[in-house]
């Protein structure tokens, strides 16, 4: 009976999960994030765009495969870019409704920069690619058709224009505003103040930076319309090639300053255009009452627009810890959203006074055979007090000067050694008073560090009755 209970008993020998988790798919898993995104009507019309920029994308493609142009292929490179641009406004808006947890502590919003990353490296080597097929072309330049090139420019020009002023895509344009200009908008800035200097008027149209996407695809058109004209007029083909060159150049060099800006934020790197005030606002925070030492600082970027950063700081024996926590925080929580700052207090290791002169060899680094710099009061009984003979009253206790503390950093050193003599000064003392005097932060005597010399011997006479 006992055997036969054996076998049908059920031993457990893992954690018990009174709750069962439900394993699902990753098709289910990505259907549950799919309805979460489009519960937001904005979502409803990034996804119209995309399926509106797929079908531009596979008429420019097959208009291209009739005209044989190479410029209107670098172009169409564009569109393609425009509808990763939508994903990555389709990815901003499924961050902005999830919410951090433990396993994110910091959120998704690291999402947000990959997917900036991605998109601009994968349009850099697009143009890498119409790079090479133009070297190639410039050996053998075949026939250009130029029936649908005009037309496939216009329909091109307009829906990339059309997208980039009816979505709004948070992460590119904080990448383009906060990352370097290319130098397709320093060019136009420099030609924008030559015609300003002759039409003050147009200073509040041209002088302000120019948006890099619009201003591509708007030198794209004006390459590609020179194209047609030059092979409509002189018959002249190898115009097609160069307009792709120039198109894929212009291409690299404004996608990649984008590129380089959201890698240094995988990087997790401190963003140079907060270094100045993260600076001021450390000095601050060195500066506040109780503070000794801001160590162990680090900054860093999370997300676009979203500094984290962590902090030790090293205070007084006597501060207030959450006294400085709120200070510390108040200063820089402005600028960084995400804080952490540990403070701790000063930990110096304050020698204990001596009761009577150490053994022979009494250096602070002779007491265990190692330099530790351990002092050790002595535990045999104090003899009473004598009495003076020419008052006829117990001698007061004499101790040695006091000497002032600083809060300075402490320096790693051999050895620490204190003797006094066992005269009538040291021997007045009584073990509490000793005992109490060896914790304030006083030093009670000059330090000797790393030395073996023997203690000084007394000035004072021994009285004997």
């Amino acid at each position: 009976m006992h055997r036969k209970k054996q076998e049908n008993d059920t031993y457990v020998l893992g954690t018990i999960h009174p709750f069962r988790r439900t394993h699902r798919s990753v098709l289910g898993r990505l259907s549950q994030e799919l309805r979460l995104v489009t519960s937001d009507r904005r979502s409803w019309r990034i996804l119209a765009f995309g399926a509106l920029n797929l079908l531009c994308t596979g008429c420019l493609l097959m208009w291209c495969s009739s005209t044989n142009s190479m410029a209107l292929t670098a172009y169409t490179y564009l569109t393609i870019f425009d509808l990763f641009s939508l994903v990555t406004s389709l990815i901003s808006s499924w961050v902005g409704m999830k919410k951090s947890s433990q396993l994110y502590s910091f959120g998704f919003q690291r999402l947000e920069v990959l997917a900036v990353f991605s998109s601009t490296v994968l349009i850099q080597l697009g143009a890498l690619f119409i790079l090479k097929e133009s070297v190639e072309r410039f050996m053998d330049q075949p026939e250009v058709h130029t029936g649908r090139l005009l037309v496939g420019t216009s329909v091109a020009l307009f829906f990339n224009l059309f997208t980039l002023l009816s979505v709004r895509n948070k992460p590119f344009s904080y990448v383009s505003e906060a990352a370097s200009s290319s130098w397709l908008q320093e060019h136009v800035a420099d030609l924008s103040r030559s015609v300003c200097g002759v039409l003050p008027g147009l200073s509040s149209v041209l002088l302000p930076r120019m948006n890099p996407f619009v201003l591509i695809n708007l030198a794209g058109a004006c390459a590609l319309l020179l194209t047609y004209l030059l092979i409509e007029i002189h018959n002249f083909v190898a115009v097609d090639t160069a307009s792709a060159v120039a198109i894929a150049l212009m291409t690299f060099g404004t996608m990649y300053p984008m590129s380089l800006y959201s890698g240094k934020v995988l990087l997790q790197t401190t963003p140079s255009h907060v270094i100045g005030q993260l600076d001021k606002l450390l000095r601050e925070v060195s500066t506040l009452e109780g503070v000794l030492e801001v160590r162990n600082e680090h900054f860093w970027t999370v997300g676009f627009g979203s500094l984290a950063g962590s902090a030790h700081v090293r205070i007084r024996r006597d501060a207030n810890e959450q006294l400085v926590l709120a200070h510390v925080t108040n200063r820089l929580l402005p600028l960084v959203a995400t804080l952490s700052v540990q403070i701790f207090k000063d930990d110096w290791s304050r020698p204990a006074l001596l009761s009577g002169p150490l053994p022979h060899g009494g250096g602070a680094g002779d007491g265990h055979g190692h330099g530790h710099g351990h002092a050790h009061l002595s535990s045999s009984p104090l003899p009473p007090l004598l009495p003076d003979p020419l008052t006829s009253t117990p001698s007061k206790p004499l101790g040695p000067p006091p000497e002032f503390s600083f809060n300075t950093p402490r320096r790693p050193h051999s050895g620490l050694g204190l003797a006094y003599p066992a005269g009538p000064a040291a021997q007045g003392l009584r073990p509490g008073l000793l005992q109490g005097a060896s914790a304030h932060s006083y030093r009670t005597a000059p330090l000797g560090f790393g030395t073996s010399h023997p203690p000084p011997q007394s000035q004072y006479r021994h009285y004997h009755p």
